[in-house]
């Protein structure tokens, strides 16, 4: 049994989410937890948000003991991007690019 939980329109580049969601992905919920705690990246806050909210989704959706679980998958998607005009000499512009992020993790029962 699996339980998932999705946060969609993070505003920080899948590329930071990244670095975060592949410290955890295949580790013990607990494990995954006290990771997110001691990391010091912006995206650790969120995913830690989202991995709780499996977590709860487990439980009182399936049943599942949280002592059980595993992160079993855990992935970023590119959301829209923000275009917005930087003012540049002489006249020019230059895109700044705000990337936008949907953070997915999955957590299931440990295989033994």
């Amino acid at each position: 049994m699996e339980a998932k939980a999705v946060a969609r329109y993070i505003r920080i580049s899948p590329r930071r989410v990244r670095q975060v969601i592949d410290l955890i992905r295949g580790k013990g919920v607990r494990e995954a937890e006290a990771i997110l705690m001691v990391t010091p990246k912006k995206g650790s806050r969120v995913v830690a948000k989202v991995l709780k909210s499996a977590v709860a989704n487990a439980e009182h959706n399936y049943d599942l003991d949280a002592s059980n679980l595993v992160v079993s998958r855990a992935y970023v998607d590119e959301g829209p991007t923000l275009k917005r005009y930087q003012p540049r000499a002489m006249g020019r512009a230059n895109i700044r690019r705000k990337r936008t992020s949907h953070i997915t993790v999955v957590v299931g029962e440990k295989e033994d």
